[in-house]
């Protein structure tokens, strides 16, 4: 077994680990593993240079023709909750009347 961190915010040794985050009982810090470890968590920003982050909703700026199909994702699209994975795709979302979709962080701008 690994040993576990102090937290950084009241340097507590009684941190735990839930799910995929380290938690501290002492004064409710969570934090992801990788921030222990140093690694720094990927930067996603839209077009306009505003920082993304899972659960934002955002506009798309640009029709965006979907693949397979002649179904295209209009101009000013309003999609809510998107969720940020790595990839070659930035963003995971559903768009009402399309489905589930993966878009690029460089065709949307933050609501």
């Amino acid at each position: 077994m690994s040993e576990l961190p102090v937290c950084p915010q009241c340097q507590s040794p009684h941190v735990y680990e839930d799910g995929g985050l380290l938690i501290c009982p002492e004064c409710g810090q969570e934090w992801s593993p990788s921030a222990r470890s140093g690694e720094t968590a990927a930067e996603f920003r839209d077009a306009n240079g505003n920082i993304l982050s899972d659960g934002d909703t955002v506009t798309v700026i640009k029709d965006l023709k979907i693949k397979g199909t002649s179904q295209v994702v209009k101009v000013g699209t309003k999609v809510k909750n998107i969720r940020l994975v790595g990839g070659d795709h930035d963003i995971d979302c559903k768009i009402d009347g399309v489905g589930a979709m993966k878009l690029k962080s460089e065709f949307v701008r933050k609501s």
